[in-house]
């Protein structure tokens, strides 16, 4: 077991491509770490220069003491395991698990030992003499992950692993690799898109856009303090709501007043088509961000600014700024103390059932696409009119733009709204 360490790493495909730029990043001892974004980020690469898979174009690589920028994959002491499992179809499991022991003329005995107690952590002992077409997908991720395991190495490395696993299958999962680590204590480093299974698998997550590391922190801080708006609008399911307006004083209060876009355009870089790698495009997974001139008619709704908010944002009255609310923090009664909510005005306009819970699609007079998660009730009506209520202690202001600092954190107004 050892930390892993890059420093001032990049990646510069030919053409002049910057996978990576120059990103620091250390992962401890026994931590476990998820890289996590929209497709073409750079987490990837970043796992797969680790791993030796990709020539680092500049910066420093350790695992442990050691600088591996020039040591070949097979003698980085680390185990990948890849999205398509990677097995040999011709041989059993035992002798799948055993192959890469088999190599480095590990005697048999401890070949033996090493496969069997990997198998019995992971349940797939009765498996050992099937071939993998025997198998189904879960048991062929396990045994890719067994053979992981009986190399002990330094660091686990994890690219999608279980992308190709249905989503009931994925969930159990997540749950045995999690429990594995808690076991094992390996340090690992987890690539995935879905930040559902970053949250719940990561000690620590790094939010990854364009070749940057946006924020790497524990799942709690950087759902509840993002560090600005891509990864607020990226961790959270559904999405975090964007409203684009301004601050404005009225009657000695700071209020949001919720403004319109005009010549309103998607940002480059979201939403937009990207290069799948193989020459065919795919639509870009980051979530969409709209720019263009702000107008204040008057019709929007009004939201007063939190008093814990209220002196950091000061200085900021009459610039253009953006609103966010996520849709748990919607509701359909008042909650908290006196002064911990703001009702507003809505239509609803779909309303799907989750249980205990359920999502409403609302919208405002300037804003189509709003989401709510909400305690389930009887009663509501689908192109109705409805108050709905925001916990004021849950909002977060942003300057305008795709990775716009969240101004809720900052110490001082942004230079850039100055």
């Amino acid at each position: 077991m050892a930390q892993v360490v890059l420093d001032k790493v990049s990646k510069i495909y030919p053409g002049g491509v910057k996978a990576v730029d120059s990103i620091d990043l250390g992962i401890k001892d026994q931590e476990f770490v998820v890289l996590v974004g929209p497709s073409g980020c750079g987490k990837s690469t970043t796992l797969r220069m680790v791993a030796g898979l990709e020539e680092i174009t500049a910066g420093t690589i350790r695992i442990g003491e050691r600088v591996v920028n020039d040591v070949p994959p097979k003698d980085r002491d680390i185990a990948m395991v890849f999205q398509n499992y990677a097995l040999y179809p011709h041989m059993s499991v035992y002798k799948n698990m055993a192959f890469g022991l088999k190599l480095r003329g590990m005697p048999k005995k401890e070949i033996q030992q090493r496969v069997s107690e990997a198998a019995k952590i992971l349940d797939i002992e009765h498996l050992l003499e099937r071939k993998p077409k025997a198998l189904s997908g879960g048991q062929r991720q396990r045994v890719a992950v067994g053979r992981a395991i009986v190399r002990e190495p330094a660091a686990f490395l994890f690219d999608e692993p279980l992308s190709n696993l249905d989503a009931k299958l994925r969930v159990t999962t997540r749950a045995e690799l999690k429990r594995l680590h808690q076991r094992l204590k390996t340090t690992t480093i987890y690539v995935t898109h879905d930040q559902e299974e970053a949250m719940t698998l990561g000690d620590r997550i790094v939010v990854m856009k364009d070749g940057l590391i946006q924020q790497a922190d524990t799942p709690l801080v950087t759902y509840n303090h993002p560090t600005n708006r891509f990864v607020a609008g990226f961790i959270g399911m559904p999405p975090m709501n964007f409203f684009d307006g301004a601050l404005k004083m009225m009657d000695g209060q700071l209020v949001f007043e919720e403004g319109k876009l005009e010549n309103a355009r998607v940002a480059d870089g979201t939403g937009t088509a990207v290069s799948a790698g193989n020459g065919d495009k795919t639509v870009s997974d980051e979530p969409v961000v709209m720019i263009g001139e702000l107008t204040l008619p008057g019709k929007g709704f009004r939201l007063p600014v939190p008093s814990h908010l209220a002196q950091k944002l000061n200085g900021l009255v009459g610039k253009h700024l953006v609103l966010g609310m996520r849709p748990e923090h919607f509701h359909l009664q008042p909650t908290g103390g006196e002064g911990d909510c703001c009702p507003i005005k809505v239509q609803l306009n779909v309303i799907e059932p989750l249980g205990n819970d359920m999502d409403v699609y609302m919208s405002t007079s300037l804003h189509d696409h709003v989401v709510g998660r909400v305690e389930a009730q009887q009663g509501l009506q689908m192109n109705a009119q409805a108050t709905v209520y925001v916990d004021l202690r849950k909002v977060h202001f942003f300057e305008p733009g795709v990775t716009g600092m969240n101004l809720s954190l900052a110490k001082e107004p942004a230079h850039a709204l100055a």
